[in-house]
């Protein structure tokens, strides 16, 4: 089973029996290290009861469209842009017709159609239901948007029935999920990510630094490991958790990273420059802490290693990514970051209230040499995973074009 640490599952709850096989499924993804979030159907709420899902999931469960206690009153908008990924257990012939159709006559059906994240459905059903030509042709309405359809199976039904409608069990849904996340774009490939802040000593208490958290960089590292990389993180000093599957290095200063990084270079094929490094540290660092005395402290500054230029310029065949947190014009500025470091790709974002630094949700600028492509805000981890499939998208592009230009020569 693959792992869905620090993944976002909204779970939708439609009206079917099946439904009292929810609260089970939601226990088995907050085992299996999920972040959940319930919206149910009127017709759920027949079958199993918002405080039963409320006690399971840690957290209130949304029934209405129009919540008034939602920012704006758009809670269908918060809790899409809220989620990794929404799975529909049970999906009731009904609510699939319904998203076939495109309604958004409820809360779980507008949440799905404002959603920029995979969407999965459990169908469970009589099996005559599902066999209906009706139904059938709403699957591959669905299939063909790019729904995951998770089952059914088949077997012994509560109307006492034997046939294919059946929900798929917990486990085997958790499984299911997990592997919606493993895109095995970047299978087979090395792949080098900086993330956090950078702390240069002014002495043995003080230092200058940055408000980084690490939250881009530790999601970047650990949507390239989903997407089947061997990732390699190196990280300023944070308060964040190692993330799975990925070999950490910890580090203090801009030296040090510069230091780590190289050696950790040797196979790689991308490098992705999330940390916030220090441009400048102190000359000479005090050896004992300094008192105050003066009115004045004058502090001598020299520039620190660039990573990313010297990572383009070492390394001219790894695919090289850089990040831009700007306060004013991003696109001008990662053009202008594009070219002065001779790196691939800019990841530009603009730093304000509730984006950037120490916040959750960030939104990008993908600057190349040829054109700019806008990721919408999102939670950090969804924003990762749309990166990493940008990223491998542009590297495989170019590593196609390079065979070509190797063969036309020989």
């Amino acid at each position: 089973m693959g792992t869905l640490t620090n993944k976002r599952v909204l779970v939708g709850v439609t009206g079917g029996i099946a439904a009292y096989k929810t609260a089970d499924l939601i226990r088995r993804l907050r085992d299996a290290g999920a972040e959940t979030r319930v919206v149910m159907t009127a017709g759920a709420a027949e079958f199993i009861t918002p405080l039963t899902l409320q006690a399971v999931s840690g957290h209130p469960v949304h029934e209405q469209l129009l919540d008034t206690e939602a920012e704006a009153g758009m809670g269908h908008i918060d809790l899409a842009r809220w989620a990794d990924v929404i799975v529909v257990a049970p999906a009731s012939a009904n609510f699939l017709a319904r998203l076939a159709q495109g309604r958004a006559d409820d809360l779980l059906t507008t949440v799905c159609l404002a959603a920029a994240v995979p969407v999965a459905v459990a169908p469970a059903m009589n099996q005559q239901m599902w066999a209906n030509a009706a139904t059938q042709n709403n699957m591959r309405t669905l299939r063909a948007r790019k729904i995951h359809v998770l089952g059914p199976a088949e077997g012994e039904q509560a109307c006492g029935e034997i046939g294919p409608g059946r929900m798929l069990e917990p486990l085997e849904l958790v499984a299911r999920v997990s592997e919606l996340f493993a895109t095995g774009e970047l299978e087979g490939l090395k792949v080098v990510v900086t993330a956090g802040p950078t702390w240069e000593a002014i002495d043995p208490v003080r230092g200058i630094t940055n408000r980084s958290s690490g939250k881009m960089g530790y999601a970047v590292a650990a949507a390239a490991a989903e997407a089947g990389a061997r990732v390699v993180l190196v990280s300023g000093p944070t308060a964040l958790p190692d993330p799975p599957r990925v070999q950490t290095v910890r580090v203090v200063s801009a030296q040090d990273m510069y230091d780590a990084v190289h050696s950790h270079l040797e196979g790689a094929h991308i490098f992705i420059g999330v940390a916030a490094v220090a441009d400048y540290r102190v000359e000479q660092a005090a050896p004992g802490k300094i008192k105050k005395t003066a009115d004045r402290l004058t502090l001598e500054l020299v520039r620190n290693p660039d990573i990313l230029a010297a990572v383009a310029h070492r390394r001219p065949h790894i695919y090289c990514v850089g990040f831009a947190a700007e306060t004013d014009d991003p696109e001008a500025n990662a053009r202008a970051k594009l070219a002065s470091k001779g790196i691939d790709l800019v990841a530009a974002n603009r730093v304000g209230p509730g984006l950037g630094f120490e916040a959750d949700d960030n939104e990008l600028l993908l600057v190349d040499r040829d054109k700019s492509k806008r990721l919408a805000r999102a939670p950090k981890s969804s924003l990762a995973r749309a990166l990493i499939h940008e990223v491998a998208v542009r590297y495989h592009a170019e590593s196609r074009a390079q065979d070509s230009r190797q063969a036309s020569r020989n």
